[in-house]
């Protein structure tokens, strides 16, 4: 037997850092019906990419598609239950139980093939009750009826579909044809008097589809928020105040909510290209497996350091958190390598899941990708893409310094060692395969020359391919459909959030309840600009909890962001500031998923670790002020004043880190700790005097650390 070469170990340390990740409600099925499966989500995303760069079709029918497909293949791939170690058999009688459900729907269904066959549909002459008894109601009945049944009685097969989601799917198709098919006549009739009451029936299915898989996909928190934003369309006549509007008719609000005013509108608009672009490049990375050789490398370059794992943890989690666009997700796919490590060196597992969590989080505010979220802010303000990844810059790299500093500042208060240069990949080596980064250097160099955002990321996918054959994971025909496939199912979740999160912003058009709010975050305010951020701080918050990141801003800066630039704030500024706090949600207590997902793998307490990563993550709630007010943070201003900016907001979070970690140049007692929090609190203003106390504070604390003089001498000294 020949003996394994002693360098194979090393430089395979982030192995399976790229593996499909499945979630506990996710089916595995095999066979013909696994190949099938896979052959409509290599059809859902290489459609996408075609339809972006080939052949554009007409964006209601896209969106539509977009939409639709992905609630197809959502609801055959997720179940409604979480699936256990050991299958059952269903329930005896649960086929005979959805035979109503199946009917029903079937009806509609063929109703809908009649009207693609016929040429002819509920046009504006019929009758405002045409087809309610051969698609609407059938239609609303069955699914409910099939949603019911998943509910009470699963099927607890993993490996087999789940007949009451079949059902579903063909309703998802029903709901789709309708509105594709009238789409002409909804552009005018939808959100008025004259719309039908078939229109109506296939709106309302298509939500209560929507909500559903995204409670699957995403949680109840989204759900529940979607549903009280629903609820308040119709009670508004009878509450008070600013939530006070005149209520709306079940035709006219779902035919509204179905319009590109809502579930078609911005949301969705960034979910069909943005966002499953950038998806399918991440996928295509991780068929390459260039995301193991982001984290060997990170390894490679840190993990001999004071704490390295956990500074592999901030580099390697922040490169892939970037692409990615998940918190949660990133925890798992790189926390599983991290967090181990990080136990195994000296960290405590809520301390190693916090740091994995602040790392995973904070890629999603790390240019140029940002998790999509430059995206989606240029497509809502109307600010070039390029402005706004130049100045996230600055903030990004405050963000990561900060949370490297917690875990220096840590690996120096508990005297961590780092892992042995034995058990890390050789740094030579992989210093030789650098052109792996070429898919990104290629997708920001076409941004800045000029290239549509569409066109950059086709030609970034298309690099990472190219750049797979010079190395093992050479990506061929197979590698390719594989990535294709992955990134249908990375991409689900944010087709059902986005679409969800499309019903708040409908809502909030149709009412008018943002302009209210803004009105009531006026008064609040009393036109102090810094008393109105505060409260967008928290708005914005309680708005991305439980909540992926896309969601949460799209809908925060539907409430929040008019408010704030009719105060003078500028409109980049104001949606950074919202931006950042949406991502932050995810590690706010007593919400925090990307920290819970964190503290699963170190099986730590969910809370203490939220707690942990709160503080670990501290800078991103004082860097949005210091922005705020500094502009020169944001590459706003001369280059002696960004630099003077940088300088002191680099001494400001390491004040902060200090004053967290409980480390200085020495342990620190708590008055000191206080003392230097509030110095680093004093500098989110750059001015020449905060910069002397931030400063000064440092000395003096330095001073009594190395006992050059006693805290009494300070004392007089600050007199």
């Amino acid at each position: 037997m020949t003996a394994p070469s002693p360098d194979a170990p090393r430089q395979d340390l982030a192995s399976g850092v790229d593996n499909e990740i499945f979630a506990a409600n996710q089916r595995k099925p095999i066979g013909s019906l696994g190949l099938f499966l896979a052959v409509l989500c290599v059809a859902y995303t290489a459609f996408h990419i075609g339809v972006m760069n080939l052949y554009p079709l007409e964006t209601w029918t896209y969106r539509l598609l977009h939409v639709g497909g992905g609630l197809v293949i959502g609801f055959l791939l997720f179940s409604s239950l979480t699936f256990a170690e050991e299958e059952a058999n269903p329930r005896a009688g649960r086929a005979l139980m959805l035979a109503p459900a199946a009917l029903l729907v079937g009806i509609a269904c063929v109703q809908v093939l009649w009207f693609w066959i016929s040429g002819t549909g509920v046009d504006q002459a019929a009758q405002a009750t045409a087809a309610r008894w051969s698609f609407g109601v059938p239609l609303l009945i069955g699914t409910v009826w099939a949603i019911l049944v998943a509910w009470l009685m699963p099927d607890p097969r993993r490996g087999r579909l789940d007949l009451a989601d079949v059902i579903l799917a063909f309703a998802a198709i029903a709901v789709t044809a309708y509105i594709i098919f009238h789409a002409p006549l909804l552009r005018l009739r939808g959100g008025t008097a004259l719309a039908k009451e078939a229109d109506m029936f296939a709106a309302l299915v298509g939500v209560i589809l929507i909500l559903e898989l995204t409670r699957r996909m995403a949680g109840l928190a989204l759900v529940i928020i979607a549903g009280i934003f629903v609820v308040y369309s119709f009670v508004g006549p009878w509450l008070p105040g600013i939530l006070y509007h005149r209520g709306y008719s079940l035709t006219r609000f779902f035919t509204y909510i179905f319009t590109d005013q809502g579930i078609l509108g911005p949301t969705t608009a960034i979910s069909s290209t943005y966002i499953i672009l950038f998806v399918a490049f991440a996928a295509f990375l991780q068929a390459s497996r260039v995301g193991e050789y982001f984290v060997n490398f990170a390894f490679a370059a840190a993990g001999d350091r004071r704490g390295g794992p956990a500074k592999v943890a901030v580099f390697g989690s922040g490169l892939m958190g970037m692409i990615n666009g998940t918190s949660a997700g990133n925890v798992v796919a790189t926390g599983s390598l991290t967090i181990p490590l990080m136990k195994k060196v000296g960290y405590k597992p809520q301390t190693a899941a916090a740091v994995e969590a602040a790392a995973s989080s904070g890629g999603q505010i790390l240019p140029p990708i940002m998790g999509a979220g430059a995206f989606i802010m240029s497509e809502i303000t109307g600010i070039a893409y390029s402005d706004i990844v130049v100045a996230a810059i600055i903030p990004a790299l405050l963000y990561f310094v900060s949370v490297y500093f917690n875990v220096d500042l840590a690996a120096q208060k508990y005297n961590m060692k780092g892992l042995s240069r034995e058990e890390l990949p050789q740094f030579s080596k992989l210093a030789r395969q650098i052109y792996l980064f070429i898919p990104i250097i290629i997708l920001i160099g076409a941004l800045f020359m000029g290239y549509s955002v569409i066109r950059a990321g086709t030609l970034a996918m298309a690099a990472a391919a190219v750049v797979s054959w010079l190395t093992p994971y050479r990506m061929g025909v197979k590698e390719i459909l594989f990535a294709l496939e992955i990134s249908t199912k990375m991409t689900l979740q944010l087709v059902a959030v986005c679409a969800a999160a499309g019903i708040i912003v409908g809502v909030i058009a149709l009412t008018g309840l943002g302009t209210r709010f803004s009105s009531l975050l006026l008064g609040l305010a009393e036109n102090n600009q810094m008393v109105a951020l505060f409260f967008a701080m928290i708005v914005s918050i309680v708005l991305g909890m439980g909540m992926p990141t896309t969601a949460a801003y799209a809908v925060a800066a539907s409430v929040i962001a008019p408010g704030l630039i009719s105060m003078g704030i500028d409109t980049l500024t104001a949606h950074f500031f919202i931006f950042y706090f949406a991502v932050m949600s995810a590690i706010t207590p007593p919400v925090a998923l990307a920290a819970y997902a964190g503290a699963a793998i170190a099986r730590s307490d969910p809370m203490r670790t939220s707690v942990e990563s709160f503080k670990m993550g501290l800078a991103a709630f004082v860097v949005p002020f210091m922005f705020f007010s500094s502009p020169a943070l944001l590459m706003q201003g001369e280059w002696l004043e960004i630099l003077h900016v940088v300088a002191g907001a680099l001494l400001g979070v390491f004040l902060l880190s200090s004053a967290v970690q409980g480390w200085f140049f020495g342990h620190l007692h708590m008055v000191l700790r206080i003392v230097l929090a509030a110095a680093a609190v004093a500098m989110i203003d750059s001015g020449l005097l905060t910069d002397a106390i931030g400063i000064g504070t440092a000395l003096g604390v330095w001073a009594i650390q190395k006992r050059l003089v006693k805290p009494g001498a300070v004392a007089r000294g600050a007199d």
